[in-house]
């Protein structure tokens, strides 16, 4: 009877898992137990050996199926996974192909042979963040602004290279210019190539032996910069404007990254805004309320004429028209909202006060409907009890 344990316990899936499942779990393992990982580490040796096994089996569809129905003994027999071992290689091109994957992960390079050059090539530059606080009124209108950055900007001296004027760069003799530096170590399982990017040149692949005096070898120097940015009519408080390219610069001929402003906007001391609608308080008299008749309305294009009717209350809202913020991307414009608020006088005279109640007098308590609905409610209240 085999001792052997059971394959799918070994990568740790279930039986109904998918090819895409079972190659996950066993990349997992195998660089964990990977003996480059785990130097003169018999245990992670014989655990590797053991997930190779159960991979092998497990993603040959051939195989696991025969391993389903008859278990170990349906792929140890003559032209199983047995019979092969891992002394004459590693099985199929699947097998190979994934065996690349892991072994590019772990030392940067490929299976085998076939690595991959890692020299630097051109890089693009980091993106810049800034912010910029505007009034409310120009957030509504739009506004072009000038702003400050401190940027990297291409050495003016070296041009961008980075060795000194009439001077060049020399090939790497540690990595012949490849930026990396390849090994073969033996393993159970064969010699197995790796790669590491190289110390010597970091991965350019070449050497400044006399570097710019300018830039110190960078290529680049810090400069404040002022740019024009032009602030669209109905940007909000938070949003970001992008400016492509005016980004920190590129290394090797490389593309500027981008610059992203950031938008605040200062609160205004009459207005305030939800999307692109304006909100207003506005004090009025008890006599224009009660009387009715015309009020001068502030708004962002100016004050404008309302005609109130008499009786409003304190706590109505009406509405002007096409007097809110711009939409962006839009001809139209959101509307502006005005709060009436009946504003109580803190100081009479003796003649307000006796006009006053003349006309308490005159309308009595029962008149005042709001009042009488109130306590009306109230004598309700009690006669429950």
């Amino acid at each position: 009877m085999s001792t052997k344990r059971d394959y799918y316990e070994v990568l740790g899936v279930s039986k109904g898992a998918d090819e895409k499942e079972i190659k996950k779990a066993y990349r997992k393992l195998a660089m964990k137990y990977h003996p480059d990982r785990n130097p003169d580490n018999k245990e992670a040796e014989e655990k590797f050996k053991e997930i190779n096994e159960a991979y092998e089996v497990l993603s040959d569809e051939t195989k696991r199926r025969n391993y389903d129905q008859f278990g170990h003994e349906g792929v140890n027999g003559p032209g199983g996974f047995g019979g092969q071992g891992f002394g004459g290689g590693f099985g199929g091109g699947g097998f190979e192909d994934i065996f690349g994957d892991i072994f590019g992960d772990m030392f940067g390079g490929g299976f085998g042979g076939s690595g991959r050059q890692r020299r630097r090539g051109p890089e693009r530059g980091d993106d810049i963040r800034q912010s910029v606080t505007i009034d409310f009124e120009e957030a509504a209108f739009g506004k072009k602004v000038s702003i400050k950055i401190n940027r990297s900007e291409e050495c003016d001296e070296c041009h961008g290279t980075g060795a000194k004027p009439g001077t060049s760069k020399k090939t790497c003799p540690t990595c012949n210019g490849s930026g990396e530096v390849r090994t073969v170590q033996r393993t159970p399982f064969g010699n197995i190539a790796s790669s590491r990017t190289c110390s010597e040149c970091n991965g350019e692949g070449e050497i400044n032996e006399s570097p710019c005096n300018k830039c110190h070898g960078n290529g680049s120097t810090r400069k404040v910069k002022t740019i024009e940015v032009d602030i669209p009519a109905g940007i909000d408080d938070g949003q970001m404007i992008k400016l492509s390219g005016q980004g920190e610069v590129g290394s090797k001929g490389g593309p500027r990254g981008d610059l992203y402003i950031v938008v605040n906007i200062r609160k205004h001391s009459l207005f305030t805004r939800e999307g692109y609608d304006v909100y207003l308080e506005m004090p009025v008299s008890f006599a224009q309320v009660a009387l009715g008749g015309e009020i001068e309305v502030p708004t962002l294009d100016g004050k404008v004429v309302y005609n109130i009717p008499a009786g409003t209350q304190t706590g109505t809202v009406f509405r002007l028209r096409e007097k809110g913020i711009q939409r962006l991307r839009g001809n139209s414009r959101g509307d502006q909202y005005v709060k009436v608020v009946v504003e109580t006088p803190k100081h009479l005279t003796e003649r307000q006060k006796e006009l006053l109640r003349e006309l308490a007098k005159e309308s009595g308590d029962e008149v005042h409907e709001k009042k009488r609905t109130f306590g009306q409610k109230i004598e309700d209240m009690f006669k429950k009890k």
